[in-house]
Formats: C-alpha cells, sequence, structure tokens
C-alpha cells in the first residue's frame, strides 16, 4: 500500500570549511519539503475536499453499473471486477485521503481550527464507511502508520464503529463556541448547521445499513434521529458542484467531458430506460432531465446495434424482460446488462447523459448530437452525494422494515416530489433553463409530477406485504438515485430491492458482486494480504441470503 509520509525531510550532512575539523556534518531541513511548520492546514483541507468527491465518484460509478443505472460491459462479473480494477479507489483513500486527513488533525488542534477538525472528521468517516461498503474487513488500526508496511485488516463492524464516533466528534466540532480559521468549503459555504445535519444524516444511513445486525439498536437510534429533528432537509442537500472550465484542470461533470466533445462516452442501460418510459406506461417526469437523445427513432441499421436483428435470450423471455431497446420505438439507445459486444459508430446517436446530473443537455426533442462543449450548462452538473429526497426514501424503509416513526406512503411520495422539484430546479437555474420553460412549462412539469405521485401512491396502497410495499419503496429511491451508484449498490444489497432488473445476456454471468476484491496494489505490496474467495463475500451488514437472491 501506498504511503505519504508527511515530515521533516533530512538532506545530506555538509561539512563546513571552519578551524574545527572534526566539526560534526550539519543535517538541514530542505526548504522545499511540506512540514508541520510550513503546512498549511487550508491547503490540506482543500485537497481533502476535492480528493473525496473523486474517490465518491469512483465508487458510485461502480454501484451504478451494478445495478443498471448505467450499462456495465463485460459478459462475466469476474471479468468486470478483476482485482486490479478499484486500484485507484484504494490508493484515493489511504494514500491520500486519510493520509491527509492525519496530517490535518494535529495542526487543526494546535491552532483551535474547530471547524476544519469537523469537516476533516466527517469526511473520514464517510471514507471509512465507503471503505467497508466497497471490501468489507479493510486495514485501519495499522493504517497510515509510516513503520508499517504490511498494516493487518480490521473487521467492517469495527471500522464503521470508529466512523460512528468521528461522526459524533465533528458533530461537536460545529457546534464548538470558539473556532480558530475559516476553511474554504467546497459543499456547504461555511454553513455548519448543514455540516451538522449531513453528519446526522450519515448516522441514518449507519443505522440504516447495519439494521439486519441489530433491529432494536438501528430502530431506537433513527427515532432518536427523527426526533432531533436535524435531518438533511429541502435546501441542505449535500452535493459538489462543476465548472465549464475545459482548459487543465477540467472542472466539468466527468460524464458531461467524457461524452459532450467527440461523442461516444458510457452507455444507458436499456433496463433503467425501460423503467423510466415503459413500465408504469408513461414517461418519468425526469427522464428528459436524465437523458438526451440523439436520435428520435431507434435505428434500423444492424451495423449500428447488432442487437435488432436478434431474439432475446431465452431467460430474458421466461422474464420478460426489455432487449435490446425499450419499447416505443423513441430512441432510447443503451446497452443491455452484462453486453460485452465491441463498439460501432454510433457515438453520436447513442442516448447521452442530460442535463441532471451531468450538466448536459435538456432533451427537448431537437435530437442534435452531443459534438459540442458549448451545448446545454456546458459540463456545470453535479454530486448528488446526499439529497433531502434520499432521507424521506431512508425513513420509509426504516418505517416499513424497523417500525420507526413516520407513515411509510407519506415519506415515499415526499421524497418522490422532493427529488422531481430539486431535478427540475436545478435544470432551470442553469444555461437551459430558457429551453426547458419554452418546452416544459412549471404548471406542465406539476401536473406529470402530480400524475406520477397518483400512480405511485395507488401502487402502494395496493401491496398487501411489507415486502410488496418496499418493492414499491425500493424501486421509486433507485428511480431517484441517478447519478448515485453508491447508495443505489447500498440499497440493492440491504434489501433486494427493486426487484425487477434485467440480467446479464449470458444465463451465467458468475456470482453477484457483494463486495470488491481486494485491489492488486494492496496485494501485492501488503505481506498480510490474503485475497478473498470470489466476488460473492458479503460485508458484515449484509445478512441477506447469498446469490441468487441477487443477480
Amino acid at each position: 500500500m501506498k504511503k505519504y509520509i508527511y515530515g521533516l525531510t533530512l538532506a545530506a550532512g555538509m561539512v563546513l570549511a571552519t578551524s574545527c575539523a572534526d566539526q560534526l556534518d550539519e543535517l538541514l531541513e530542505n526548504p522545499n519539503a511540506v512540514n508541520a511548520t510550513t503546512a498549511s492546514p487550508d491547503f490540506l483541507l482543500n485537497r481533502i475536499q476535492l480528493d473525496y468527491q473523486g474517490l465518491w465518484y469512483s465508487v458510485s460509478d461502480r454501484g451504478a453499473r451494478l445495478t443498471r443505472q448505467i450499462n456495465q460491459g463485460s459478459a462475466l462479473y469476474e471479468a468486470a471486477y478483476a482485482a486490479g480494477n478499484t486500484n485507484g479507489i484504494w490508493s484515493t483513500a489511504y494514500a491520500n485521503i486519510l493520509a491527509d486527513i492525519n496530517f490535518l488533525l494535529p495542526l487543526a488542534e494546535k491552532s483551535n481550527l474547530q471547524r476544519h477538525l469537523g469537516i476533516a472528521k466527517t469526511i473520514k468517516a464517510m471514507v471509512l464507511m465507503n471503505l467497508v461498503d466497497s471490501y468489507g474487513n479493510v486495514p485501519y488500526s495499522e493504517a497510515i502508520d509510516p513503520a508499517n508496511f504490511s498494516p493487518k485488516v480490521d473487521d467492517g463492524a469495527t471500522i464503521y464503529a470508529a466512523a460512528l464516533k468521528l461522526l459524533d466528534e465533528a458533530s461537536a466540532h460545529f457546534t464548538a463556541a470558539t473556532s480558530g480559521g475559516s476553511p474554504n468549503d467546497y459543499f456547504y459555504g461555511r454553513n455548519y448547521t448543514r455540516w451538522n445535519k449531513l453528519v446526522n444524516t450519515m448516522k441514518l444511513k449507519y443505522h440504516l445499513n447495519t439494521r439486519l445486525v441489530n433491529a432494536d439498536a438501528s430502530k431506537n437510534a433513527i427515532n432518536a434521529l427523527i426526533a432531533s429533528n436535524a435531518l438533511i432537509g429541502t435546501g441542505d442537500d449535500f452535493v459538489f458542484r462543476f465548472g465549464t472550465t475545459i482548459a487543465d484542470p477540467d472542472s466539468r461533470h466527468p460524464k458531461f467531458a467524457g461524452q459532450y466533445t467527440l461523442g461516444g462516452g458510457d452507455y444507458q442501460s436499456t433496463d433503467y430506460m425501460h423503467h423510466l418510459t415503459v413500465e408504469k406506461g408513461f414517461d418519468d417526469p425526469r427522464v428528459r432531465y436524465y437523458m438526451y437523445r440523439q436520435a428520435l427513432t431507434n435505428t434500423t441499421n444492424v451495423d449500428e446495434q447488432e442487437c435488432i436483428s436478434q431474439i432475446a435470450p431465452p431467460h430474458y423471455l421466461v422474464g420478460n424482460f426489455p432487449y435490446c431497446n425499450p419499447a416505443g420505438n423513441k430512441g432510447y439507445w443503451g446497452r443491455d446488462h452484462l453486453d460485452p459486444d465491441g463498439i460501432p459508430p454510433d457515438g453520436l446517436k447513442r442516448t447521452a447523459f442530460g442535463v441532471f446530473p451531468a450538466g448536459g443537455r435538456f432533451d427537448n426533442s431537437s435530437a442534435v448530437p452531443v459534438s459540442n462543449p458549448a451545448l446545454g450548462n456546458k459540463g456545470a452538473g453535479i454530486h448528488p452525494i446526499m439529497l433531502a429526497a434520499y432521507v424521506d426514501f431512508m425513513l420509509a424503509e426504516a418505517a416499513i422494515t424497523l417500525g420507526t416513526s413516520g407513515t411509510p406512503k407519506t415519506l415515499l411520495q415526499s421524497g418522490i416530489k422532493k427529488h422531481m422539484d430539486y431535478v427540475r430546479a436545478f435544470a432551470v437555474a442553469g444555461a437551459e433553463g430558457a429551453t426547458i420553460i419554452a418546452f416544459e412549462p412549471s404548471t406542465i412539469f406539476t401536473g406529470r409530477v402530480t400524475n406520477y405521485l397518483n400512480y405511485v401512491g395507488a401502487q402502494f396502497d395496493a401491496a398487501t406485504t411489507a415486502d410488496a410495499r418496499m418493492s414499491v419503496v425500493g424501486r421509486e429511491y433507485w428511480l431517484s438515485l441517478y447519478g448515485n451508484g453508491l447508495e443505489s449498490f447500498n440499497l440493492y444489497r440491504r434489501t433486494g430491492k427493486p426487484i425487477r432488473m434485467q440480467p446479464g445476456l449470458e444465463a451465467i454471468t458468475g456470482p453477484f458482486v457483494r463486495s470488491y476484491l481486494y485491489p492488486n496494489n494492496y496485494m501485492v505490496t501488503n505481506t498480510k494480504a490474503v485475497q478473498k474467495a470470489n466476488l460473492a463475500t458479503q460485508v458484515f451488514w449484509d445478512k441477506n441470503p447469498a446469490s441468487p437472491w441477487i443477480y
């Protein structure tokens, strides 16, 4: 495991020409080295925040592919998630973020930088939870020690508990009466009340993830959080905002930057587009915000999309899963789950990322190819790390599965409406605002949201069991998590919802990923490292049945 060692860098001794021939060599401090005297807590915290958004994106992107929010190529999970696949996650977490935080904390404590401490400890807690959610047991107690290049792994539950303790400490830092410094804050602009709401919401996430380990403890803790009335609400959304600068460094949303210059980029998921446009019999009000069609009808050219000339695999037919394209010939052009085919000349025809969250174009049926970086919101998108809408969905799940306070249907509908309103408000506030309002005035959008809420409400009322009600909540949370594959992956492992997701093209795709293999950069440098048996190894809070419960 790569380690950065901060401290004094000693130069070679120099023999000084003096009358004392036996004078000892003098050890000189390197003036270019970062040390406890010259390091800037502000600059360190800047890097910690920027590195965290990068780490979050890497984890989120993989979760989105596994849960069919965007396409996952490769015919087998084992090929897509080999040991080298997550090297970047590991090195960013340990060599960058955790090492920087460990260096920052004593500096901030010495100068009474309470808000620096609060932000750093909140991010550290989130990194630890991300690592456990991704890998299970990982190094912690012996990690980031310059003298130990082979740290042992700690139990995931122990690391989760350490993260919870860090969140408690962070809350105290955010509410401390006196504090020094005024840190740059990429997320909340120095609004520490909102930071404290994020802390409480991360505790909600902690207790929801661990509900299968200790249901009573989770129920009591979540009820206490609800009673505190200090969770993320409307206007408190924890997001990272991107800019429109193309020059190095590129400040645009990575999905926009990867698609709106030359076309190409990721394929959208056929299954996800099916749920957004076909499954309910009408379009989800968000689909034109999520996705931008470069073609308004399905191709008839087999050289562009080979699957149009083929019959769906037998297991697709038996399960009545969508294949190749969503029904309706609307031009939603993506890929089936675990489709390993090569790339045809469809870069300026496949469905692209839209205005939310990637900062692309709103789909007003213009079908202009995405080969111009000046289109849409020009990449000024967001990473939706934790939204107010997500809180309602989590509380609905807790109410159904644990019996916590709150009415599940009310929370479900509140989550849907909050998310739809947020998507619309974000999109209209950008460069695409005039285009959106001209195509879809607010009264029309509001009417479509009302119809959607009535439809889902009727489905929820028709559900006669807790599991059936959870199926409705899980599906709607999944559809609201576009751009946040991290929470989608956690939801899927925690609940098995949504229940109808497209399987891989091959009948046998290998074990579904319940946690990632340890990366190569850990395995080859740590003499204590022992690789997992396979991708089916479950993290400590995932007490659900083994595959094929999920696939």
